[in-house]
């Protein structure tokens, strides 16, 4: 099976400027996370980025960069264009990295790219167990149900399933949406062809304009743990601290 990673790379960030080039232990973030997908079956790793600064920092660590338009509103609409510029067949399956993931493991790209090749939905993606009630009531942790078959039936950043007695409650009915996403190429274009649904709109959820248009969203439970995105200064220390620990 062959498939692509593409690497949505932007320079800005509300939360924390500048994130990918931070530091972890000598290399900066977004190497951490092209290294990791270089480990993957993927045929072709691709850093999509906005930024000159960006672009010359992973061309000095070895990786095929794609400049696209600073105006880009979604990653989805940056990996886009670098589909068009390479000219990336219809069928290729495509992985999404989000640039800001240095701990995502290799075999959780090939599950996602795997699930999506051997499902009749038209995306893939991933999750795994809520840890406790903080994280379930928490609306920047984004929480998915799904069915038996592994089709999504409903993202939210609200806390579901809703157990409407408290002494029902049940963690292990309560799992966390990671953000990577297996799709075609062709579906790609497709998407960004899609009116955003109200549902997007006030969730600001991508995947839901997907759903509310009627296709097919497999969700699996992660393979192997997925560590922890970088959005804050918490977050980089958090993952510095766990990938110190893992070194020899």
């Amino acid at each position: 099976m062959n498939f692509s990673v593409i690497i949505p790379a932007r320079y800005a960030s509300s939360r924390l400027p500048a994130k990918l080039l931070k530091d972890i232990h000598g290399k900066p973030l977004i190497q951490h996370t092209y290294e990791n997908a270089l480990k993957s079956g993927a045929s072709a790793v691709i850093i999509a980025t906005d930024d000159q600064r960006i672009k010359t920092v992973a061309e000095g660590f070895g990786a095929t960069v794609c400049m696209t338009d600073e105006n880009h509103t979604s990653g989805t609409a940056r990996i886009s264009e670098v589909l068009t510029q390479l000219n990336i067949d219809d069928d290729e399956i495509v992985v999404n990295v989000q640039g800001d993931e240095p701990m995502l493991s290799a075999s959780v790209i090939d599950q996602v790219a795997n699930n999506l090749s051997q499902s009749q939905m038209q995306m893939a993606t991933l999750c795994e167990q809520v840890i406790d009630k903080t994280q379930y009531l928490d609306p920047n942790c984004v929480k998915v149900v799904f069915d038996k078959f592994g089709k999504a039936l409903y993202f939210s950043r609200a806390p579901i399933p809703y157990f409407r007695e408290a002494q029902d409650f049940d963690l292990s009915l309560c799992y966390k949406h990671i953000g990577i996403y297996a799709y075609r190429s062709a579906f790609i274009k497709q998407y960004l062809n899609m009116d955003s649904s109200r549902f997007e709109q006030v969730e600001k959820l991508e995947q839901l304009t997907v759903l509310n248009e009627g296709f097919g969203v497999h969700v699996a439970v992660a393979c192997a743990d997925t560590g922890f995105g970088v959005d804050t200064q918490a977050d980089l220390d958090q993952v510095r601290d766990a990938l110190a620990k893992q070194q020899p």
